[in-house]
């Protein structure tokens, strides 16, 4: 099979790249190395069926690339959520309009499947936990999230007007080798800087499930797979949750360290998070998925990674 990987360079992708190749098919990895590392692709970029181009989704063009392709794994965004009210033109243009354009192009080219990265941040301050994907969408907590649930509806409204088969995977936050950007890396940095005090946004009550980085790609080939519907949607997620400060403890027990703990208070560590994200999975879990790691053991291989990678802490996301 022909594909074309968006944002193959970065967490996610990286690892999908891999995945792919050695599952024998033939992928064009696309990527602007904005927050993408080019190393993340060293085993990728040792097969001859993998192939990468450094270009801009918004402004370049990129018809040429997808002609003859069978499938696009569209995971190229701006998946930081924190930095949306300072940043909102960057939401709308990489998640939003870069979708738009990649459908576009499928579209002129015949591409018959389109695979969309989502988030559980689609579901705001969820009414029903843990949230099935058929749940009642509230109204949008963040400016992510808001661009994602639009990206989602550009995705369905394609698939049922030009008959693209569509898989849509709404992820819980992920973790595990290459992780550059979030709580955990965060946390391990400013403690590898100072052991003492940890700054923590909000005031760690906050509850999410986490997933481990190769559940996660596990779970997406199984939806693919057995998903035989037009539009196929799946929550991907663990059946935990693991609060602020208990992933603290797991990281502060592993690396051996006490620090005095300096709370920004409220409920929220940001404006736009959400204090409960507990997605349930029992529609992927019926297809015959189920994640390895516990959450536990997914933060303990996140620093781990970053203990033997120090060039990340210098260069991540904060």
């Amino acid at each position: 099979m022909r594909i074309l990987l968006t944002g193959a360079a970065g967490f996610l992708g990286s690892h999908l790249s891999s995945r792919l190749v050695s599952e024998g098919h033939k992928v064009i990895g696309v990527d602007n190395l904005s927050t993408g590392r080019i190393q993340f692709l060293s085993k990728a970029l040792d097969n001859d069926s993998f192939s990468f181009v450094r270009l801009d989704l918004f402004t370049d063009d990129f018809d040429e690339l997808i002609t003859d392709v069978d499938i696009i794994y569209h995971f190229a965004a701006n998946a930081d959520v924190r930095f949306g009210v300072s940043r909102p033109r960057r939401d709308v243009i990489q998640n939003t309009l870069v979708t738009h354009h990649l459908l576009e192009a499928a579209r002129r080219q015949g591409v018959s499947k389109f695979v969309f990265a989502s988030t559980g941040s689609v579901y705001g301050d969820a009414f029903i936990i843990p949230t099935p994907e058929d749940c009642p969408f509230p109204v949008q907590t963040s400016l992510y999230g808001a661009s994602k649930v639009a990206a989602e509806g550009l995705v369905t409204a394609y698939s049922t007007a030009y008959g693209i088969q569509s898989y849509i995977f709404r992820f819980v936050s992920i973790l595990g080798p290459r992780y550059s950007h979030g709580h955990v890396f965060d946390f391990y940095k400013q403690l590898k800087t100072d052991g003492e005090i940890l700054k923590v946004l909000g005031d760690g009550r906050q509850r999410k499930s986490y997933l481990h980085i190769q559940d996660c790609i596990g779970g997406i080939d199984i939806g693919i797979n057995l998903g035989a519907d037009l539009v196929n949607l799946f929550n991907l997620g663990t059946d935990m949750v693991c609060s602020v400060n208990e992933s603290i403890d797991v990281i502060c027990r592993h690396i051996g360290c006490s620090p005095q703990l300096d709370y920004s208070g409220g409920d929220r560590g940001w404006v736009g998070d959400s204090p409960l994200i507990h997605l349930d999975t029992a529609k992927i879990n019926a297809l015959g998925w189920v994640p390895r790691y516990t959450i536990q053991q997914s933060i303990i291989s996140t620093v781990d990674y970053l203990v033997h990678n120090q060039w990340l802490l210098e260069n991540g996301d904060t």
